[in-house]
């Protein structure tokens, strides 16, 4: 098969209530989403880039860049397989998320093209996907217990709360108090902490909380190594795995109790299966992670979830919980039993609302993938929707 054209649309989608980490406030979805079409099939990804290169350094532009002038010249020709563009980009250092925008969708393309949903090409066979909620920091303690409860009542199986410095151990414990020692909760502090705070993140141990994510540097394992010897918490790596060798380090040095993995965040599916498989082979707690991805997103996390190595609830909620309304035609809802159902029709299994995302557009831009040439960068037309 052979692509002949690829749309970048970027959207503006509002947040159906501001969402706070410790990099700051959100309060609107930004993101790139990734249309690829050849012999009359198309298929949708979604870039997970931020404004600002907080998470990690990419950002809405980069992943623009990377995408026009150094992804999409590799993608002419014929495509046997999706394996083969992870090969055909494996030459571009990092841009792991562009990466991803792109490859996901050609792995939803080609899903399509074999008329079968994603998750069965992929291997995975759960149809049924227990989920849990991100919960961001809140103005007050008693808001936070608030949200707890209401998500949990809403049967989310899992609650993750965010924390950064003068805002972690009292929340935490207020919610511990609130709903009660059975109730599994985890925290994440995205990069918040240093190893030389480990006395204070060892107050988090009589919580019993699952887990601690991404607790020091963004970039480290070595020192996440020696919190792990200082704390009784698990330690979770997120923003420290990029790649399966980083895992496998993580791994061999006692730094890592349980894995997050997101597809954006490791450059695609053919990564994410490698990881996967490694977890699963040394029976590594494993959980699908999110980035406040709209409906396209959330569905290429869910197939992935499908793969036996998840081992715990991950943060693809329904689309309720951070839209009221979602670009896609059939938003996902949370069933009673704390699951999310993966689509079954070919490839991810949920259309764009064009509507919807027209609302929400702010630029567009058409590429046209040559047979042969490089050039494909300067085969290109620019939109700007009519308000």
């Amino acid at each position: 098969m052979r692509l002949e054209q690829v749309v970048m649309q970027f959207i503006s989608l509002p947040l159906k209530t501001p969402f706070e980490t410790s990099f700051g406030m959100e309060d609107t979805k930004r993101a790139w989403l990734v249309a690829v079409t050849g012999e009359g099939i198309t298929g949708y990804g979604e870039c997970v880039s931020f404004d600002q290169p907080l998470y990690t350094e990419e950002t809405h532009a980069s992943c623009y860049y990377a995408i026009r002038d150094h992804i999409l010249p590799r993608l002419r020709g014929e495509i046997g397989h999706p394996r083969e563009v992870f090969t055909r980009l494996q030459q571009i250092r990092g841009n792991f998320m562009a990466k991803a925008a792109v490859e996901t969708a050609i792995w939803d393309w080609w899903a399509k093209s074999q008329s079968r949903p994603l998750y069965q090409i992929l291997g995975g066979d759960n149809r049924r996907i227990p989920v849990g909620v991100a919960i961001g920091i809140q103005p007050d303690v008693q808001q936070l217990c608030q949200a707890a409860e209401g998500f949990w009542e809403q049967g989310y199986r899992r609650l993750k709360i965010k924390i950064r410095p003068q805002w972690d151990v009292e929340p935490l414990a207020a919610v511990r108090r609130h709903l009660g020692s059975e109730v599994p909760i985890m925290a994440d502090a995205n990069s918040a902490y240093t190893l030389g705070e480990a006395d204070h993140l060892r107050q988090l141990d009589p919580l019993g909380l699952m887990m601690i994510e991404q607790p020091l540097a963004y970039d480290d394992i070595i020192e996440h190594g020696k919190l792990a010897q200082k704390i009784i918490t698990p330690i979770c790596l997120d923003e420290s795995l990029r790649t399966l060798d980083n895992v496998a380090q993580a791994w061999k040095i006692g730094a890592l109790g349980v894995v997050n993995l997101k597809l954006g965040r490791v450059g695609g599916y053919v990564p994410a299966l490698a990881i996967e498989k490694f977890a699963r082979s040394r029976q590594i707690p494993l959980w699908c992670g999110g980035m406040l991805e709209t409906g396209i997103g959330r569905a290429h996390n869910l197939h992935l979830a499908t793969l036996s190595g998840f081992t715990l609830p991950g943060d693809t909620s329904a689309s309720t919980r951070y839209f009221d309304h979602d670009i896609i035609t059939d938003p996902f809802v949370l069933n009673s039993d704390g699951t999310l159902t993966v689509p079954e029709k070919p490839g991810i299994g949920v259309s764009p609302d064009m509507k919807r995302i027209r609302d929400v557009l702010v630029y567009e831009e058409v590429f046209r993938v040559p047979a042969e040439s490089l050039s494909a960068a300067a085969q290109h037309e620019r939109r700007f929707p009519e308000r």
